[in-house]
């Protein structure tokens, strides 16, 4: 299951990138002077840099077993899950008079990183308790 999660966490991450793309190549990180976009860059950033780190727990401990790394990985991912949750509600909110550069965002492409992102939210919970084990 710690492999599937990888798997399931590129798929993700490839998604995001495409996002991040989209909300650069938009005018996003000029928007933040004037103010239009809901997405602030801290927000924007903070997001996949927990996520990458928390990748790079979880592949250390699928490389070694070690039960604290998928517990840290979780705990870090779930930081990460929280902020694109909240970015996700900011997009939601936008509505018809969204202006920023996240009104681009194609409806597919967000759904598909949030699905594929709590699908690999899930299974490295799982995979970290059945670590733990009894």
């Amino acid at each position: 299951m710690g492999l599937v999660a990888i798997v399931t966490w590129l798929i993700t991450a490839m998604v995001g990138i495409y996002l991040l793309y989209l909300w650069l190549s938009g005018g996003g990180l000029r928007q933040q002077r004037t103010k239009v976009t809901r997405f602030p860059a801290v927000l924007v950033f903070a997001h996949p840099g927990l996520a990458v780190s928390a990748l790079g727990c979880w592949v250390v401990y699928v490389l070694t077993g070690e039960r604290a790394f998928a517990w840290v990985s979780f705990g870090v991912l779930a930081a990460s899950a929280l902020l694109g949750f909240t970015m996700f509600t900011r997009w939601l909110g936008g509505g018809r008079h969204a202006r920023g550069a996240e009104q681009r965002f194609p409806v597919l492409a967000v759904l598909l990183h949030g699905v594929a992102g709590v699908t690999t939210f899930v299974l490295v919970l799982l995979t970290a308790a059945i670590a733990a084990g009894p």
